[in-house]
């Protein structure tokens, strides 16, 4: 009899497969509950983070030139826009850029490189579009080693995805400049030499990052901000002091 017993009471210790089951998908869902939170913290950790470290900082020189070239209308805030093409950044042109253009037998094309940030002999296209394959230089603004500014836009996403090399990524870590860090490009076989001097933010309407002055050679690096978003616009602005 009291073998009978002990076996009953083994088999009743037993868990039914439909027990199991069940256990298995209450499991199963904490997991993807808690790689749910992970995924969603990983994508807005750094943009507070950008925010509560930098924004504060950027903030306090916002866009030092006038505001003659500002305007409302010209923000895109739609989230369908397609910001790997240039011309999506703005809906308008200002009638009032006039520096030289390159002629037809100037090259349209360059190569820009940032040491800090390890990127190297990146290819920039004169009044090019797509942001996808190049660095962008907008159209009608001074060439490289021309007086007035040489204004040049790149893409960028989440910093974690940071790739030198890739052009969707490459200006995701262009927040961490500072005052003093070089940039080198390479236009017409010539070497310029250019040295940060302000890192600032501006609304994406804002068309002040266009202007040109004429008392020096300046280079302008935009890109969204805080990266992986299109809220603002990063500018690090750039004098040459070497050919």
């Amino acid at each position: 009899m009291s073998y009978v017993y002990l076996k009953k009471s083994s088999q009743s210790k037993k868990k039914s497969p439909n027990k199991l089951v069940k256990v298995n998908k209450k499991y199963l869902a904490t997991l993807t509950f808690i790689v749910g939170i992970i995924l969603l913290g990983s994508a807005v950790y750094p943009i507070l983070s950008f925010s509560l470290r930098y924004s504060a900082k950027f903030s306090q020189i916002l866009s030092p030139l006038s505001t003659s070239f500002y305007n409302q209308n010209t923000i895109l805030g739609s989230a369908n826009t397609d910001y790997t093409h240039l011309s999506n950044w703005f809906v308008e042109k200002d009638s009032s850029l006039n520096p030289e253009t390159p002629s037809s037998g100037s090259p349209q094309s360059y190569t820009l490189s940032i040491p800090k940030l390890k990127i190297s002999n990146a290819q920039v296209v004169i009044g090019g579009d797509d942001l996808k394959k190049s660095l962008v230089q907008y159209q009608n603004t001074a060439t490289p080693g021309q007086l007035g500014n040489a204004v040049v836009f790149g893409h960028s996403v989440l910093p974690q995805f940071f790739n030198p090399k890739s052009y969707l990524t490459i200006f995701s870590t262009l927040f961490k400049l500072k005052q003093g860090d070089e940039i080198f490009v390479d236009y017409d076989n010539v070497n310029y030499k250019y040295i940060v001097e302000q890192i600032f933010e501006v609304k994406p309407s804002d068309l002040t990052v266009l202007e040109q002055r004429f008392d020096s050679r300046y280079l302008s690096i935009i890109t969204c901000s805080p990266p992986g978003t299109y809220l603002r616009r990063l500018v690090v602005k750039a004098k040459i002091v070497d050919i």
